[in-house]
């Protein structure tokens, strides 16, 4: 499928057939392609909860305005953000890069201690706001995918965080959860996968500069 066939195919899914399950390939490509997302800087302030547990989807269902998608999708993706992006993290990200590209220290040095400076000037607020970011690219990433690989998803900002960082304990792990997407198969009698996708035309959202 082509790529803009794909992204056309693809809709926020409102109604999942629970008699399908994604195999292990397809969770797998989507772990990777997490996992490959473009991160500010490369730091990757992310982690993601992916989800079968169908005992589990009912209850965050609850905590989902209870919209179906989550306790009827073949999975349910978490995309969270790690609550504390400090020194100790900046250097684990260098010790990484240092490690696989085996990149002097001499070169990386100065940009290890720019961002450990820079960080450290900017208010928490201002860290987790720009951490949600990070989220948003990653569900663009894995939207995207999903779209290349047929998979249906369904995009969700209408969930209680908070009851979801409590219920999945996420405290304890260092996160807080920012975005969900179930996702899994159409079901046959979801109306608004046969809905024409209205967008604006190409000549008033694209600025073409000579």
């Amino acid at each position: 499928m082509s790529n803009i066939k794909a992204l056309n195919w693809r809709y926020a899914t409102k109604k999942f057939d629970d008699s399908r399950i994604l195999s292990e390939d397809k969770i797998e490509v989507l772990k990777q392609a997490f996992n490959l997302t473009a991160t500010s800087y490369g730091l990757q302030p992310l982690k993601m909860l992916v989800i079968s547990n169908k005992k589990l989807q009912a209850e965050l269902k609850n905590f989902s305005f209870g919209q179906e998608q989550v306790n009827t999708a073949s999975h349910v993706l978490v995309i969270c953000i790690e609550n504390k992006i400090d020194e100790e993290f900046i250097t684990n990200y260098f010790k990484r890069v240092k490690h696989v590209r085996e990149t002097p220290e001499k070169i990386l040095k100065p940009f290890h201690e720019f961002l450990i400076n820079d960080f450290k000037t900017k208010e928490v607020e201002e860290i987790e706001a720009w951490a949600i970011n990070q989220a948003y690219l990653a569900l663009g990433t894995l939207l995207t995918v999903c779209a290349a690989e047929e998979i249906d998803a369904c995009p969700m900002e209408g969930f209680e965080p908070e009851k979801y960082d409590e219920f999945l304990n996420l405290h304890e792990k260092n996160l807080r959860s920012v975005l969900v997407l179930p996702v899994g198969y159409r079901s046959q009698d979801d109306m608004f996968s046969k809905f024409k996708k209205v967008r604006r035309p190409l000549d008033e959202v694209i600025i073409e500069i000579d």
